[in-house]
Order: C-alpha cells, then structure tokens, then sequence
C-alpha cells in the first residue's frame, strides 16, 4: 500500500502553536550565535552594560535551554503520530521513517555548511533513528527508557559537578585567540572568510562528544513526545484538564526557580548545571501544559493562528532564519556583528517573527505547506508536488 502524509485537516492546531512559539525561543536564544563568537565565550559574564546584563539573564531563565526540549518533544510527538497512522492501516513505517530522517539530516547538513554553523537538524535526525527503532514500544517503556537515559546522564554529570566541587564558582570562560578569529571572519570578511569559520565553529558544534551527548540531551524528550502522543495527550486536553493544569504549574514554579538559582545567589557549576539540564526541560513542560490549557479556550487558537501557520512551515522557517540572521549580521550582509545590544537582539528576533509570519499567511493562502515542506514531503514519500 502506498504511503500518504498527514492532510490539512488531520493537523492539530495546538501542536502547530506550539511548534510556532517554539521557533520563537530557538530564535532569541539563537541571536546570540548570529552577533556573538558563541562557541568561545561563557555568554553570562560576556556583557558589562547593566542593561545588557539584565536581558541576558532574562533570556537564560526565561528562553535559554527550555526550547530544544520543547521542539523535541514535538518532533518525538510528531513522527509517533505518522507511526500510528501507518499501523492504523497495516504499512511498515520504518522505510518511509528513515527515508524521512534521511532527508532531514541532508537539509541539516547544507544549513551548516552553506548558512549558520549552530544547526539542529542534523542532531534530531540522528537521534529520529534511535527513536524510530523504539516506537513500536508501549507508551510506559517510552517513558521508562527516556527516564533511564536522562537519569543515567545526570548521576554522571552530578559526579562530575561533584567532583570539582559543587559550591566552586564558574570561571569565566573566553578563548580570546578564537574570538578575534571569528570577529574577523563574519564581522569584517567576506563570504569564502564565513565559510572557513564556519567549518571551524562547526567543528566544534558537531564533535563525535557532541553526537554522543545529544542521545542524553535530545533523545529522551523525543522519547517522552512519542509517548504522549501515543497517549494522545494534546488531543485528550479537555479530558485530561487537570494533568495540564499540575504540569503547567509545576512546571513554570519549579522550572523557573531552578532556572533563577545562578541569578539569585553565588553563580556555581551546580547552579549552572541544574540550570540548564534541570530547569531547562522542566520549564519546558510548563510552557506546553500553559500553552495547551490556553488553546482550550475557544478564542485562542484564532489569536494564535499566525504562530500556528508558522509552525506548519517549521522547517521553512528555522531555515529562514538563519538566512536573515547572517544576512543582517555577516559583513557580506548589512555587518551588525558583534554591534547590537541584548535587546536589539530581542527586537530584532520579534521583527524577524512577525515578518515570517506575514510571509506564512501569504504563502499558506496558495500552498498547503511551505517550500522546503514541500522538498521533504516528496523526496519521503516520492510523489509529485503537483499531488499535495
């Protein structure tokens, strides 16, 4: 039996909301990659202004580490429900499954290489394979495993905190030759200059340690997608209203507490650390559980609804920005690298949204799904884009 993508009416709205405001996040905390040499400053004692300083630390409690797990979980939630769909109708997935990641590790690949080096795709299609082997498992083992994984790398990552002492303050870390080296090349050079630091930060980006870690840091949020879809959650909201209501709760109290500790009191390596691989997913799981409740409401999914388009073009869009990203900071662009303040930064990621979402209101008026939507759709599933 032949293979068909999900159709526009079998979309969730809520799931594309959140896809949408999730791209917002990945792309205030990805400003700092576009205007700054990320990879060889310790971005928390960076900034000296006052001003900036408050932003930043706004950003790193508030958006920072609490994104990637949300568009995971969505990615995990995602491929679950086309794996559903196939076993509603007796077809094996796992062909179309892999060809699909396959495709995705592909546009990773050239994002990297020919745009913006801080590239995520590539990861997830990576980890989508661990996944895909996994989700014929029930729901619970879903759980149970990505339970294990996270555990395990955080009782080895706390020995390791632990090992250098939890109260130790956190040196400020800055690799002053790289940093010049990367102010040169994307401030002051051309395009051929980019790309060689580009291949030097991706170098980094993508290290065999990084590819490990990411089945600790990605791989179990996709686990926990999977089984929440698998458990319908979002489509059971109204249903299950008052798991929403603990998860969103819990999830804004504690994760922003953990997320403060470093601002409230002696910024040290434990601090740090539960700041980003604790706080960060835990936030996270509030800003879903805010996000579905809300879309309950009758009148929300209509005032949502540009985030909602833009999050049916997710991949278009993460493209797109960081097109505009380098356009707007790279010397072969308008050269604003290393020049604007945390909250142009922040402006200027908002003025990229909405102008990406006036850009998916027109497209979506003549098209069912954006352009790199459309690349992917055919190339998994090998029809003609004449047939969407």
């Amino acid at each position: 039996m032949d293979f068909k993508p999900t159709m526009l009416q079998e979309r969730i709205a809520t799931l594309d909301i959140l896809r949408g405001i999730s791209l917002l996040g990945i792309l205030l905390v990805n400003m700092f990659a576009f205007y700054l040499p990320m990879p060889y400053i310790d971005l928390a004692s960076w900034f000296t202004t006052p001003s900036d300083i408050v932003w930043q630390q706004n950003l790193d409690i508030y958006v920072q580490s609490s994104f990637y797990p949300l568009f995971a979980m969505l990615f995990g939630y995602g491929l679950a429900m086309q794996w559903q769909k196939a076993q509603s109708r007796q077809q094996n997935f796992y062909k179309i499954g892999l060809r699909r990641l396959t495709v995705l590790f592909v546009f990773g690949l050239l994002h990297a290489l020919l745009i913006w080096w801080g590239d995520i795709l590539m990861m997830y299609a990576f980890c989508g394979v661990f996944l895909l082997l996994l989700l014929r498992l029930q729901s619970v083992w879903l759980v149970t495993i990505s339970a294990i994984i996270f555990g395990v790398f955080q009782a080895f990552m706390l020995l390791v905190v632990g090992f250098i002492h939890f109260d130790t303050k956190v040196d400020e870390y800055l690799d002053i030759t790289s940093v010049e080296k990367a102010i040169t090349a994307y401030g002051t050079g051309n395009w051929a200059d980019a790309f060689m630091q580009r291949l030097t930060d991706l170098s980094i980006q993508m290290s065999i340690g990084m590819w490990f870690v990411s089945l600790f840091t990605i791989l179990p949020y996709m686990l926990l997608g999977a089984a929440a879809s698998k458990w319908r959650l979002v489509e059971r909201a109204r249903e299950l209203k008052w798991l929403w209501i603990a998860l969103a709760i819990g999830g804004l109290a504690i994760g922003i507490f953990v997320k403060s500790l470093p601002v409230m009191f002696t910024r040290t390596y434990l601090f740090d650390y539960l700041k980003v691989y604790i706080g960060g997913p835990i936030l996270s799981i509030g800003y879903i559980g805010l996000i579905v409740l809300l879309c309950l409401l009758p009148v929300v999914p209509k005032l949502l609804s540009p985030f909602a388009k833009i999050g049916r073009m997710s991949l278009t869009m993460y493209i797109l920005q960081s097109i505009i990203g380098t356009i707007l900071f790279y010397q072969f662009g308008f050269g604003w690298y290393g020049k604007v303040s945390v909250a142009t930064g922040v402006f200027i990621a908002l003025g990229i949204i909405i102008v990406q979402m006036i850009l998916a209101e027109i497209w979506l008026t003549k098209w069912r799904q954006g352009p790199l939507e459309a690349i992917w759709r055919k190339l998994t599933y090998k029809i003609k884009l004449n047939e969407s």
